[in-house]
Formats: structure tokens, C-alpha cells, sequence
């Protein structure tokens, strides 16, 4: 007969050798993470794109199953760290130094409203609803879309509202790809 106590007490508690275990692999991980962190620079946790997040939530991930996981051990999940880490520079590294590399890995940012009109192909294609760029003009602080210049979805998914009156609007959307032609936006 199964010993219900003993079962609920096991899943709770697994003895002090478990969590004495948590606490130290947990710490020297966490110094290891920090190193490498430090070591590979503000760019490994930034989001500027989309493989950038992946990367962040992969870290974390790699983290948490090093502390946890009794089947992962230090050395190994310190390696995997490292591993996310060099890889994150190197693709950085290359995409700085290669544009056509750039462009395989990273999408360019995209129009999708403009002078008053939304762009529904670029909608269409991004798969954004009108009303999460309704949402994202309200979050900028505009009251009216009279008083927006452009809604640009950025390539780590984020939006940006250049609001009616700001300086060089123009030529902040030179990188903006356009939904009709797929070509950037003018800088004139």
C-alpha cells in the first residue's frame, strides 16, 4: 500500500542534501553567468531583435536547469552558458562586419501606419491587428491619430509612434522597410 504522507512529504521536501545542492551549484552559476556577462558585454542581453530575445530566454533557461536538474552538472551547464554566450557575440560580431549576414538573421524594422492610414498589406504580413496600433499611439501619448506621423513595428517586435512635430522624422524612418515595394523609406 502506498504510504500517502511519505509521497506528499518527498515532493515537498527532498532532504537538506537537495537544497544545500541548489544553493551552492545556484551561486557559483550565477558567478559564472556574471562573468561571462561581463566579459561578452551590454549586447549579449539587449533586444534588438528577435534572435537577441531568444538568446536572453535561452540564458535563462540554461540557468534554471543548472540549479535544478540533479542530471545537469556545473561544469556542464557553465559550458552551456558559455556556449549561448559565444554564440550571441559571434553572430553580433558578424552581422556588424558582414551586411549580407545581417541580413539573413535580422529583420528590418516595418512601416504600418503612415500619414493617417494604416498600411494593411505591412498589417497583413507582420500580423498586427489595427487596434494593437491603436494601443501602441495611446501608450505614446498621442490623442489623435491626426498627431501621428508613422507606427513603426521594430525588428525585436516592439512599436515606435513619431508623433506630428517631432525633429527629423524623415530621416528616422530611413531603415523602415515599406510595405508596397519592400524597399526603405525615403530620406528626402
Amino acid at each position: 500500500m502506498i504510504d500517502i504522507a511519505a509521497t506528499l512529504h518527498d515532493w515537498v521536501f527532498k532532504g537538506w542534501e537537495s537544497i544545500g545542492r541548489v544553493v551552492f551549484v545556484g551561486i557559483l552559476a550565477y558567478i559564472g553567468l556574471l562573468i561571462f556577462l561581463r566579459i561578452s558585454g551590454k549586447r549579449t542581453l539587449s533586444k534588438m531583435n528577435a534572435f537577441d530575445l531568444v538568446i536572453t530566454v535561452a540564458l535563462g533557461s540554461t540557468f534554471s536547469t543548472i540549479i535544478i536538474s540533479r542530471q545537469t552538472g556545473l561544469a556542464d551547464g557553465l559550458t552551456a552558458l558559455a556556449l549561448l554566450v559565444t554564440l550571441q557575440y559571434s553572430v553580433a560580431w558578424l552581422s556588424i562586419r558582414w551586411p549580407w549576414f545581417q541580413r539573413a538573421i535580422k529583420s528590418e524594422p516595418t512601416l504600418l501606419f503612415h500619414q493617417g492610414q494604416y498600411l494593411r498589406l505591412a498589417l497583413r504580413r507582420e500580423r498586427v491587428a489595427e487596434g494593437e496600433v491603436l494601443a501602441a499611439i495611446r501608450s505614446s501619448g498621442a490623442a489623435r491619430l491626426e498627431d501621428v506621423t508613422a507606427v513603426v513595428l521594430e525588428t525585436d517586435g516592439s512599436f515606435t509612434v513619431i508623433q506630428k512635430g517631432s525633429q527629423d522624422s524623415v530621416t528616422s524612418l530611413q531603415n523602415v522597410q515599406q510595405p508596397a515595394t519592400g524597399e526603405s523609406y525615403p530620406t528626402t
